[in-house]
């Protein structure tokens, strides 16, 4: 890939129009982003507030202590998986987690696999680090996960370094059982492929609990990420698990990249990660969420609406309605008011047909949003 293979975040895109319509006193129903409506656990609150006053000054590049301490707890208590704290490395979110991944854990010019639909910053940060990227493409009918003989076929076509795989997925939603996953780790291990397990959309699972990477392998890369589950989009938090060989690398990079992250969201992670009791009832709130919005889409016409088990998004065929969903989306957002975000930003290739809705917002949101889009399509839009 090459800087030109650079494309918008068609999602900001939206959003910063959403925006502008918004300053122009036009009331907006948000579905493009995949962003909690709801703020932090009051006790992730208290925490900021005891910090007021008091010096916040840099971290190690690796992040507090305690906070390293605490999720490598956590590792043991949800996965059953022993995780030497000094393997944990605190992020700027998990943006600057898949940075110092790609710079440290590869040479320079590495190729790496992606899935297609796809969050599209993979894309994107690959191009900026000038990597290259091979694409193995999903479907709907194998329910947007890809299989060993998926992989097996695309490293044949065009060998490559890494693989970057998430489970939960961004659009589509797809969540990976522990033997389809540990299957895929194994196939990885076969090719000398250095897997990257994205899980930053854990704990919002709808059909049973999550699996990590760490379950099956230490040798590979886990990220991770405070801003979904645990509603803390703008605090810019997040960690990794890094393999021991490359550990040393990352936190030298990590220290020139980025010092270290945010004191103040380090301390808020810290208390974040003792509220799942109440980051558990969000999740309730969107699974409600995720029925009505399936519900109501199917109803409207739309097809392969089926809710998926995972993160909180619809990944949604559109083409009863258009071949052209980034057309479609800026109207639906000019003349209905919704904001949805045109699967161009997930598929470069197949994306013209598809749309994503997130219903990480309130019911009355979605509510709201479902009626403007019937009035918008019985228009003859």
């Amino acid at each position: 890939m090459t800087l030109a293979a650079i494309e918008p975040f068609y999602a900001l895109e939206i959003l910063a129009r959403a925006q502008m319509l918004e300053a122009e006193g036009r009331d907006i129903c948000h579905l493009e982003l995949g962003e909690p409506g709801g703020a932090p656990a009051p006790a992730v609150l208290e925490a900021v507030r005891g910090c007021l006053g008091r010096p916040m000054g840099y971290t190690s590049a690796k992040g507090l202590p305690a906070l390293r301490e605490r999720l490598a707890g956590y590792y043991g208590e949800r996965h059953g998986a022993e995780v030497d704290p000094g393997r944990i490395l605190i992020t700027m979110g998990s943006s600057s987690g898949f940075i110092l991944t790609f710079l440290s854990a590869f040479a320079p010019g590495a190729r790496i696999a992606v899935t297609r639909p796809g969050y599209p910053a993979y894309l994107n940060i690959l191009a900026s680090l000038n990597m290259s990227v091979a694409e193995i493409p999903l479907s709907a009918a194998n329910g947007w996960k890809p299989s060993v003989a998926d992989i097996e076929a695309a490293y044949e076509k065009m060998p490559f370094e890494g693989f970057l795989l998430a489970s939960p997925a961004n659009p589509t939603g797809a969540v990976l059982d522990k033997e389809e996953l540990a299957a895929i780790i194994a196939c990885c291990d076969r090719l000398g492929v250095r897997f990257i397990s994205d899980e930053i959309y854990h704990g919002l699972n709808y059909a049973g609990g999550d699996v990590s990477a760490l379950e099956t392998s230490a040798d590979h890369v886990v990220i991770n990420s405070f801003s979904k589950y645990y509603c803390m989009t703008g605090w810019r938090i997040g960690w990794l698990v890094m393999p021991e060989d490359v550990v040393r690398r990352t936190e030298m990079m990590a220290q020139s990249l980025f010092i270290s992250a945010s004191s103040v969201s380090q301390h808020a992670a810290l208390a974040a990660l003792d509220q799942r009791v109440v980051y558990d009832q969000r999740r309730d709130d969107y699974a409600q969420n995720r029925l009505l919005l399936a519900d109501g889409l199917k109803r409207l016409g739309f097809a392969s609406a089926e809710p998926a088990d995972g993160a909180f998004y619809a990944y949604v065929d559109a083409a009863p309605f258009t071949n052209d969903t980034m057309d479609f989306c800026v109207r639906l957002l000019n003349e209905a008011g919704v904001a949805a975000t045109p699967g161009a930003d997930f598929d470069r290739v197949n994306g013209s047909r598809y749309m994503r809705f997130s219903y990480a917002g309130t019911r009355e949101n979605i509510e709201e949003a479902l009626e403007r889009m019937e009035r918008f399509l019985r228009s003859g839009a």
